[in-house]
């Protein structure tokens, strides 16, 4: 008798848990497509904060070059993607990828996005480790510090003035947080470097030199 009622339950909580499984596995199915979209409508949010609607008319998360580790000066530690904003056929901007590693805390993760004319379209800092009241003020969130990238380029401010204003540059520093803002102006920089020489893969032109930048 003990042994019926042991393999009676034995069933029985089997049973349950392949309910329970066969559930969750309907949940899953039924909402996966829905957190994918979800998902999609973030990141597509995300990349029109730098490049709005308005200069653009494709799907941004549609157009995009796979771009990793060995790219000259975005500092990446992991593949990422560069997205690209187009009107019409013309391609009008890139949103980049990149690392500073040398923040202040460590690793901080950014997107620039870049106009075809060689231009800031926007900077955003995705994560950081910087210190709270201080560093994080590269976070928009925190400040708007970010903003004053906006419309910049290789020529405006000239080089020797991508710098912090402590380092006789242009860019405003944070007080008592000089090391983070320095690292965000340098990356930015960069990007814009890699921009310049990579045209052709990512605006379908040539460099000042007359080749077709190459990633």
């Amino acid at each position: 008798m003990l042994g019926q009622t042991i393999t009676r339950n034995a069933l029985l909580l089997a049973l349950f848990a392949l309910a329970t499984a066969l559930l969750l596995a309907g949940t899953y199915l039924v909402t996966k497509e829905r957190i994918a979209t979800e998902i999609r409508k973030a990141e597509e949010k995300a990349l029109l904060e730098i490049v709005p609607r308005a200069m653009h008319d494709n799907s941004m998360l549609d157009d995009t070059i796979a771009v990793g580790p060995d790219a000259t000066g975005l500092g990446l530690r992991t593949s990422k993607q560069i997205y690209r904003a187009r009107s019409g056929e013309q391609i009008v901007a890139a949103i980049i990828p990149a690392t500073a590693r040398d923040g202040y805390s460590g690793d901080i993760d950014l997107v620039i996005g870049v106009k075809a004319d060689g231009s800031v379209a926007g900077v955003r800092v995705l994560a950081h480790k910087e210190t709270p009241g201080l560093g994080d003020k590269v976070d928009l969130s925190k400040s708007d510090w970010v903003l004053d990238f906006n419309g910049r380029s290789l020529d405006d401010p000239e080089p020797s003035k991508w710098a912090v204003k402590k380092d006789k540059g242009v860019f405003d520093s944070f007080t008592g947080a000089t090391i983070t803002p320095r690292a965000v102006v340098a990356a930015t920089r960069r990007v814009l470097e890699y921009a310049t020489e990579n045209q052709g893969t990512l605006f379908g032109k040539t460099n000042p030199a007359g080749q077709a930048g190459e990633q």
